[in-house]
């Protein structure tokens, strides 16, 4: 997650005050829409959303990671896909909705919109036994 506590939102020639948006709106407004893309299967959990799955709790901002450094602002999604996709045509399409919606919810511009395929999911997968609840590094969290 980025280190500072909001982004502020393009200037505007009347300005009433300040607007920042925190970087955990981003997240699930990235999120959301990267869900809504035709052939992602579903998002890449840790163990925190998937205890919040198990109350019924829905995790909008699973899977995507938001960072930020002196070249701009780089979202990260996590993702599974459908088998039998084009995974270039799914990720080009990632990349454009959140993008969008990111431009056209909070005219925040993004420097880049990195897509991560996890993995395939074959037609009769249950979803319970796609994610492990394990970090990268073998460590859960």
């Amino acid at each position: 997650m980025a280190e500072e506590l909001g982004f502020a939102v393009n200037k505007t020639k009347a300005t009433l005050g300040e607007i920042e948006v925190a970087p955990e709106v981003i997240e699930v407004i990235s999120g959301i829409a990267a869900s809504k893309v035709s052939g992602v299967y579903a998002m890449r959990g840790k163990l925190s959303s998937g205890v919040s799955e198990l109350f019924g709790r829905v995790d909008h901002k699973k899977g995507v990671h938001l960072t930020s450094d002196e070249e701009g602002l780089k979202v990260d999604v996590y993702c599974y896909l459908n088998y039998g996709v084009s995974v270039p045509k799914v990720a080009l399409e990632l990349q454009k909705k959140v993008r969008e919606q990111l431009i056209q919810m909070t005219d925040i511009e993004l420097k880049e919109v990195n897509i991560h395929v996890v993995g395939i999911v074959p037609e009769k997968t249950e979803l319970k036994d796609l994610f492990s609840f394990d970090d990268e590094d073998g460590e859960a969290e």
